[in-house]
């Protein structure tokens, strides 16, 4: 039973979570690391929460009752609905109680700014008129795990907004907005099936495929012109490696299911090679 509920809060995504509370520490030149520390455990019980809400959104929706890549808890008939209902507002509620340590600390207005996340992690896929079923799927995901994440770490420790934090947010974003462009990718013909218009299947396989080829190359044109001001910027081109590879991948007629991985993994190296660049150059 671990090991389900291991596999519905969708490891391979986690680096969503990590990758803004990483790149947003090392943007600030006074590292404050309890505060650093409790950003993470904000960002990543939003991102189990957003991913047992989808789970229990789509399980009853009936959107999953097929599908292409790993089986879900509630569309698998693994699990209850109801408990992956508690799960992902006890993932929530774990995210809202961090936060708002995080706030009467540095700012109670970020109580508001907790509340919004929660809220569009929720209707992403869950109430009447849920906006992942519409297409704006992936303006979530650069907005909330790209700019709100990674500014928002910055944030806290500094106690003010950075120009440095901004810009850094947008290739974080960027590459969120991949992942889920690699998973709606996979999942064309089952969720137009299901009525679940994500931007995928409006654009449809070879349009959505250049998105997500558009996506990664444009995080990597952003991580090279940061050298303006981070003169070890340039050192995350070294992602290519497995941005490449990628993007044949999403482009050619092999099956999409192993480009989420593979993409999760290009997000965390490229993350990894932005923080240490942010680091030394500061």
């Amino acid at each position: 039973m671990i090991r389900l509920w291991i596999q519905g809060a969708r490891p391979q995504t986690l680096p969503a979570a990590l990758v803004p509370v990483a790149v947003g520490t090392a943007a600030v030149p006074d590292v404050v690391w309890w505060r650093a520390a409790v950003a993470l455990v904000v960002a990543l019980a939003l991102q189990v929460g957003v991913n047992y809400a989808n789970d229990y959104s789509d399980g009853v929706r009936g959107t999953d009752a097929n599908r292409v890549g790993p089986a879900r808890l509630v569309g698998g008939g693994a699990v209850a609905p109801a408990a992956v209902k508690r799960a992902a507002f006890g993932a929530f509620a774990v995210a809202a109680v961090a936060g708002l340590a995080l706030a009467v600390a540095v700012a109670l207005w970020l109580v508001a700014v907790g509340l919004a996340c929660i809220i569009a992690a929720w209707f992403y896929t869950g109430g009447r008129r849920p906006y992942g079923y519409a297409g704006f799927g992936e303006v979530f995901v650069f907005v909330f795990f790209g700019l709100v994440a990674t500014v928002g770490t910055a944030y806290v420790q500094t106690e003010e907004l950075t120009a440095l934090s901004v810009v850094a947010a947008v290739p974080v974003g960027l590459l969120a907005s991949a992942l889920l462009v690699a998973n709606n990718l996979r999942d064309i013909a089952q969720d137009q099936a299901a009525g679940k218009m994500t931007l995928a299947v409006r654009l449809g396989d070879r349009r959505a495929a250049w998105l997500y080829v558009a996506l990664v190359a444009a995080t990597l044109g952003v991580g090279l012109t940061m050298s303006v001001t981070v003169p070890w910027a340039p050192l995350t081109l070294a992602s290519m490696a497995l941005a490449v590879p990628a993007m044949w991948m999403a482009l050619s007629s092999l099956p999409k299911a192993p480009l989420l991985n593979q993409t999760a993994r290009l997000h965390l190296l490229f993350g990894a090679l932005l923080t240490i660049a942010l680091a030394v150059s500061a």
